[in-house]
């Protein structure tokens, strides 16, 4: 089966779910069209109170949620918890903000003669999203919530390890009051993803994911004339400047990489030091890693969580030893890892050579690649040196220098003086490799809508619109 939770802590496969057949997904699809014809017409405020009923659900159930995210992907409570309530925040926030962020544009217009012209935004119709496991309800929140309020309906193929995450999303809109169909979970196989984008009911797709599969859905969507967006890798510059406050950039810097057990796009995964400040940050970062423990996701105690497989474990050790053949040097960090559960030790990377493939690489897990900068001007080279450009950040004692060089950072989300943060009122999405599109805010809702042009016209007007 390809849909299966298997707990990441004890290597137990839970349940599983069997594929949806290539009939049910058809089905799927021409109900979410069928139910679009109403929805798209429905207003704002009851869209509005849907939106809303969500996320009070997901606040009033907290625990019973979270706890499907340690059992299907290993995240430690805390951070389970969090995501529920930022997954809150966003159907909250489109439940405030659609119907403004949507509002039509009026023109201003040269002559009279144009007539009144406004801009309208208008649903496209059936979306498909293609979501991972590492956020599996906030991943959802960020494409749904402003979907659905704009009027589009949605189809959902997740990750094949968080079924019941996947499950438990489609229950939680239709206990909020979305009508059935609006919002469709589906088991879907990869080799299925085409079917659905090629549908002529399918108006576009959402991904969120590698890039190999990226790649895969852009093609089937460019092949297909439809709307893509992707959300794919990053491997995001950590740039520490000489005058940083050290011991609280070293404590962001341990909590930027190694939150979600380093399983994020917008990890820290490069820190980038100036010269004259490396070998200090270097002795503080290795003795915060060190601090970090390991174990059980679901004992308040634990700070470093399994990955979400023991395939994704595996993965990442390769990895590491290729980097290492390739020139890198690595250095395990704290107290052995537990040898239950899909855990990898935290480990530093250091002498990775400009020739050494590995610094291109997104290591997704408890791995530190650290670059020693000549200077600030080489901090800014490095960051640069990157196929991907998703977050970033920088750190120094003066925010308004820092301001000028995060200028200067190729990436789609930049900060001062914090890791890239995730958050309901702040749009997300990067550049290059790390993929085109915006989720959230008014970005985000106005990627799947069409932005009509509408005239009205004095028809006594003279004509002035020939080209020649």
């Amino acid at each position: 089966m390809a849909y299966a939770t298997t707990n990441p802590y004890t290597g137990e496969v839970v349940k599983t779910f069997p594929d949806a057949t290539d009939a049910e997904i058809t089905q799927a699809i021409e109900n979410a069209d069928s139910v679009f014809q109403s929805w798209k017409r429905t207003s704002f405020s009851s869209r509005a109170k849907i939106m809303q009923k969500a996320a009070d659900l997901l606040r009033k159930n907290v625990i019973k949620y979270a706890n499907l995210l340690t059992l299907e992907m290993g995240k430690i409570t805390s951070e389970a918890k969090a995501e529920v309530e930022l997954s809150a925040a966003i159907l909250e926030y489109y439940a405030n903000n659609a119907e403004k962020l949507l509002a039509p544009t009026n023109l201003p217009v040269a002559e009279p003669a144009e007539g009144e012209a406004v801009v309208v935004h208008e649903p496209l119709g059936v979306l498909l999203a293609v979501e991972p496991w590492n956020f599996p309800y906030y991943q959802v929140a960020r494409i749904i919530a402003p979907q659905l309020s704009a009027g589009n309906t949605m189809l959902l193929k997740h990750a094949g390890i968080v079924p019941q995450c996947a499950a438990a999303f489609e229950a939680l809109m239709l206990e909020a009051g979305l009508p059935k169909g609006a919002f469709k979970n589906l088991y879907a196989a990869h080799s299925q993803t085409e079917m659905i984008i090629s549908h002529p009911r399918v108006r576009g797709v959402a991904l969120t994911g590698s890039e190999s599969a990226g790649a895969i859905v852009a093609a089937a969507a460019g092949k297909a004339l439809k709307k893509s967006t992707l959300e794919l890798g990053g491997a995001d510059a950590f740039v520490v400047l000489a005058d940083a406050e050290m011991e609280k950039t070293v404590n962001w810097a341990v909590f930027g990489r190694h939150w979600n057990g380093g399983q994020v796009c917008v990890s820290s995964k490069r820190m980038i030091i100036e010269d004259s400040v490396y070998d200090e940050f270097v002795e503080l970062y290795t003795a915060g890693v060190a601090k970090l423990q390991a174990g059980d996701p679901l004992v308040p105690a634990t700070t470093l969580a399994p990955l979400s497989s023991q395939s994704a474990a595996d993965e990442l050790k390769t990895k590491i030893n290729e980097a290492i053949k390739l020139g890198a040097t690595a250095t395990e960090v704290g107290p052995k890892v537990p040898s239950q559960g899909a855990f990898v030790q935290p480990t530093i990377l250091t002498n990775i050579s400009e020739d050494n493939p590995a610094r291109n690489w997104e290591f997704f897990g408890p791995v530190s690649m650290l670059f020693r900068a000549k200077d600030e001007k080489d901090a800014i080279k490095i960051a640069n040196d990157s196929p991907f450009g998703l977050g970033g950040s920088v750190f120094t004692s003066n925010p308004e220098h820092g301001l000028e060089v995060a200028k200067q950072i190729s990436t789609g989300m930049i900060f001062v003086n914090h890791p890239t943060m995730v958050k309901a009122d702040l749009p997300f999405g990067g550049v290059r490799r790390s993929g085109f599109g915006r989720e959230l805010i008014g970005l985000g809702i106005k990627e799947f809508v069409n932005h009509k042009l509408i005239d009205v016209v004095d028809i006594d007007a003279p004509f002035k619109g020939a080209v020649k």
